[in-house]
Parts: C-alpha cells; sequence; structure tokens
C-alpha cells in the first residue's frame, strides 16, 4: 500500500464509487460477499487498492495545505513541479495560536515584532503525491488556499512597500 486504507467512515462515504470500483473488476455484490466472508485477505487487498486510487485523485487535485502547531502556521501551495510554503512563526512562548485567542493574537499583530515570516520554494521528490501525502501524515489539512492566498498578499505588499 503506498498510502493509507480509508476509514470505515470513507468507505461507507464512498461506498457508490467502491461499487464502480469492483464493478471495473468484474466483481458483483455477491461475489464481494463471498470474497469477505471466504478469502478476508483478498478483500483488505481490494480495499488497499480502492484507497490509494482514492488517495491519488484526491492528492492530484489538491492545491492547498495548511498546518497549525502551538507557535507556527504552514501554508503549502502545490504547484505542478513545486510547494511553495509561507511559514508563520509566533515567537512568544504565552500565545498558542491553535486557540482561538491565539489565533485572534496573530491576526491582530501580524506586524509585531514576534510574528516572523518565512517563504520557500521547494521541488518535488520523485512523487509528488507523496510528498503531499506525507505532509498530510504530519498534520496539514486539504483546503482551498484562503489563508495561504491572504498571506501572500501580505507578504507581497510588505516586499513592495
Amino acid at each position: 500500500m503506498k498510502y493509507t486504507r480509508l476509514t470505515k467512515e470513507q468507505l461507507e462515504e464512498l461506498h457508490p464509487e467502491f461499487i464502480n470500483f469492483l464493478a471495473t473488476q468484474s466483481i458483483t455484490a455477491e461475489e464481494w460477499d463471498t470474497i469477505k466472508q471466504n478469502s478476508p485477505a483478498v478483500a483488505e487487498e481490494e480495499i488497499d487498492i480502492f484507497s490509494d486510487l482514492v488517495w491519488e485523485g484526491v492528492l492530484a487535485k489538491a492545491e492547498f495545505l495548511e498546518h497549525f502547531s502551538k507557535d507556527q502556521i504552514h501554508l503549502f501551495r502545490l504547484l505542478e513541479d513545486e510547494m511553495k510554503l509561507i511559514a508563520i512563526k509566533v515567537e512568544d512562548d504565552t500565545i498558542d495560536i491553535t486557540t482561538q485567542g491565539g489565533y485572534d493574537w496573530l491576526r491582530e499583530n501580524l506586524l509585531d515584532d514576534r510574528v516572523v515570516f518565512f517563504n520557500a520554494n521547494k521541488p518535488y521528490n520523485e512523487d509528488k503525491n507523496l510528498d503531499k501525502f506525507n505532509i498530510i501524515q504530519q498534520g496539514a489539512s486539504i483546503t482551498k488556499g484562503e489563508l495561504y492566498l491572504y498571506f501572500e498578499k501580505i507578504m507581497n505588499h510588505q516586499n513592495n512597500g
């Protein structure tokens, strides 16, 4: 398996897609029930293959990732041949930006000396979807990119102003 198996809830959500996946392999509902009963290892292998296909599709479409920790935000823009990173670090141990109060403080104090911005570009390794997946495994979420675009504007304004 290249990624991780979808959870039971995710599989239930994707039930119609899973039925189509089985159909592409000429496996009927009755045959699937028999496989689950008599060959659980084969059934698990089919679920793993389906999970990887779903992950490949999701990762290929992902354009932005966000990862929050107590004192940092990492915002990724996933381009065709590289990732762009905007990182925001709060250099004050009393502020936790994973809380509403800490996040509000950050929004109101972006120009404070304790708020440091970094940006970087990083080419993908040989498998860009796996690079994206590894960031998700570390706690990042796929987003529409509102925060990335917001901070990109701020950084461009600071650099040009």
